[in-house]
């Protein structure tokens, strides 16, 4: 059977011609030169009818194309966030506790007088890479590390305050428990965003 018929329906959007092919004995698993798979080609249209067709008759959502990219990670991409929530799923499934997503590194900035606001907070400088002038961040007046009121400072996924965008540079604050957890989601109302309350609205454009 010639398999570029399944990808070619698949791309068409054309679910009884999927169906049709599947059940004739087409692979759904077969790549094109780019090693995409159907089911990476409907999770890019967003075609839920399809990708859950493929699913049922064991396409892998695990397969990646030469890109190293999953149907999920190329759904999210596209923007189709339906596509996205139900090859989740399907991974959890395949997964189960061993499911894991990319991370993506994510920080926000903030005043250092707003971190100062916790009881506990501490500053050391650690793992310091350069001495970046207060002035270049605030006006405000600085103290015996040098940080005034005005810097500015990044929060980041794991907790950590640093002078830098770079989680692993300039650490001013790495004393992470509970307490600083709730500030931080409580007063500061610090949030690590989902992927998908990231993502960009399909334009049908991959």
């Amino acid at each position: 059977m010639d398999e570029k018929k399944l990808l070619e329906a698949v791309k068409a959007g054309n679910h009884a011609s999927v169906k049709e092919l599947i059940e004739s004995g087409a692979d759904v698993n077969q790549p094109d030169k780019q090693g995409w798979t159907p089911l990476i080609w409907a999770a890019a249209k967003g075609n839920l009818d399809i990708v859950g067709l493929l699913l049922q008759h064991g396409a892998d959502v695990s397969k990646v194309g030469r890109d190293q990219r999953t149907p999920a990670m190329v759904a999210l991409a596209a923007g189709q966030a339906e596509a996205v929530k139900v090859l989740r799923q399907a991974e959890d499934q395949a997964n189960g506790e061993n499911a894991t997503r990319p991370e993506r590194k994510y920080c926000l900035a903030y005043h250092l007088r707003d971190f100062r606001q916790f009881p506990g907070w501490t500053e050391n400088k650690v793992d310091w890479k350069a001495e970046i002038p207060s002035h270049a961040f605030g006006d405000g007046l600085q103290d015996k590390q040098g940080l005034s009121e005005d810097d500015i400072a990044f929060l980041h996924q794991d907790y950590t305050v640093t002078k830098s965008i770079w989680s692993d540079e300039n650490v001013i604050f790495n004393k992470v428990d509970q307490q600083w957890k709730d500030f931080c989601s409580t007063v500061l109302n610090f949030k690590v965003p989902d992927s998908l309350d990231l993502i960009v609205p399909a334009s049908n454009q991959l």
